[in-house]
């Protein structure tokens, strides 16, 4: 017989109706007092439940279950999430449909581009959306850094980033100040 052990470390619970009253219920149920509970924003993450990007992360997941995880990955990194949706999704406000939308996703993008290449992106846990904000990086090379990824582990060294199909010289000379590696000092290769 196995046996699994979990380990609850943080639970995120949706910011919206009865969301403080769900925070008390959880509080007073007595868990251990390490544990964080965290309120994380919720816009749009029905809308990425029944994504096609949600569909091919979580293919044998249902919607509900795939809203949950949303939900979680929002406490751990909320840009990661948010990039998934459309800009008319995330609820940026009251007026957001009478702004031009075209004009609206060219605005967000723009902040995203700029937190993604002055905070940088941790390449052995990201996805492919993120990815594409790299600067020098699109949707082709995100998703080739995503498969070398899975196929060889994670990465050790920035050098490695020239191993990926079609990462040339002049995209890795753009990209790898912004690709983190978690535990690798910025003066490693």
């Amino acid at each position: 017989m196995v046996y699994f052990s979990i380990f609850i470390a943080h639970l995120s619970i949706a910011k919206g109706t009865a969301s403080r009253a769900t925070e008390t219920f959880v509080r007073d149920l007595g868990l251990d007092s390490y544990i964080v509970i965290a309120l994380v924003n919720e816009s749009g993450a029905f809308i990425y439940s029944a994504s096609e990007v949600a569909r091919h992360e979580f293919p044998d997941h249902d919607i509900t279950v795939r809203g949950a995880i949303s939900i979680g990955r929002r406490l751990h990194d909320p840009l990661a999430e948010l990039v998934k949706l459309e800009a008319k999704s995330i609820g940026v406000g009251q007026y957001q449909h009478d702004v031009n939308q075209t004009e609206l996703k060219k605005g967000l993008e723009d902040v995203v581009v700029s937190c993604v290449n002055s905070v940088g992106v941790q390449v052995n846990n990201t996805s492919p959306e993120l990815l594409t904000f790299v600067s020098g990086l699109g949707p082709v090379l995100a998703t080739n850094i995503i498969a070398f990824r899975d196929e060889h582990g994670p990465f050790s060294s920035r050098k490695e980033f020239l191993k990926v199909p079609r990462l040339g010289a002049k995209a890795f000379e753009q990209c790898a100040g912004f690709l983190r590696i978690h535990g690798v000092k910025k003066s490693s290769g």
